[in-house]
């Protein structure tokens, strides 16, 4: 019984060797899974996790914190006078108004640096695409994102030290009332941990500006967002509890 067969003849052409080839997914490359490699995502995954340490050890600070707070607040003291045991604690008149608009302030820069993070990874999604030859996605008109939010963050800073200037002005100092100590001990420290934030914001808006490596900026502009989602929500949370407990 007769076969047919058939034969392929593989001829090696020196002239296909000069033209562009396309890149090649996997290993270490840019891949098709956002645009990262595994070296990529391994130090983003890091970087994630260091940013999980230092989040826990603030959460921590700010629960002692807390725990001052309700504990001194409920604190019989012995009045020199009399001898007997009174609550010395006052509550301190917010400037509600002024408090809001630094929240408010506080919230858009939140939102804006979430938009930012979204941003970068889309870039970085697209690099893969952008490296073959003869394709184009158009021009990059993106939004600078990472810039609203310093200029919101710095705001809600000035904001904070309008409302200390009010506080003052009410006579509420430092040492007026352990109910002003405590105010002044929880917005400060919160405002110190934003001027962090700020400050990585402005390295993250750095590196953009020097063109480094976009994975190198995704994993900046990434862990900076999430840094500044954690101090909005610790923001909120410190008001509700200056407001509600005072």
């Amino acid at each position: 019984m007769g076969t047919l067969s058939s034969s392929v003849v593989l001829k090696d052409s020196k002239a296909g060797d000069r033209g562009p080839k396309p890149p090649i997914y996997g290993g270490d490359s840019g891949g098709p899974d956002g645009g990262s490699s595994s070296r990529d995502l391994d130090r983003l995954r890091r970087a994630r996790l260091g940013l999980v340490l230092v989040l826990v050890t603030v959460t921590m600070i700010f629960v002692s914190f807390t725990s001052a707070f309700v504990i001194r607040k409920g604190l019989p003291t012995i009045d020199e006078k009399t001898g007997a045991y009174v609550n010395d604690w006052t509550g301190v008149s917010l400037p509600v108004s002024l408090l809001l608009i630094n929240t408010t302030l506080l919230i858009l820069s939140s939102l804006s640096v979430e938009l930012a993070r979204r941003q970068i990874f889309r870039r970085a999604a697209l690099a893969p695409v952008q490296a073959i030859p003869g394709v184009s996605v158009g021009e990059d008109r993106s939004f600078p994102w990472l810039g609203a939010t310093v200029v919101l963050g710095l705001g809600f800073l000035i904001g904070q030290w309008i409302v200390w200037q009010e506080l003052r002005l009410r006579g509420f100092y430092l040492a007026t009332t352990p109910s002003s100590s405590f105010f002044y001990l929880l917005t400060a420290a919160h405002a110190v941990h934003l001027f962090g934030g700020v400050v990585a914001l402005l390295s993250a808006q750095s590196i953009s500006w020097l063109r480094r490596p976009v994975e190198t900026q995704r994993i900046w502009v990434d862990v900076t967002a999430w840094y500044w989602h954690f101090m909005a929500l610790l923001w909120v949370y410190i008001f509700a509890l200056l407001y509600f407990a005072r």
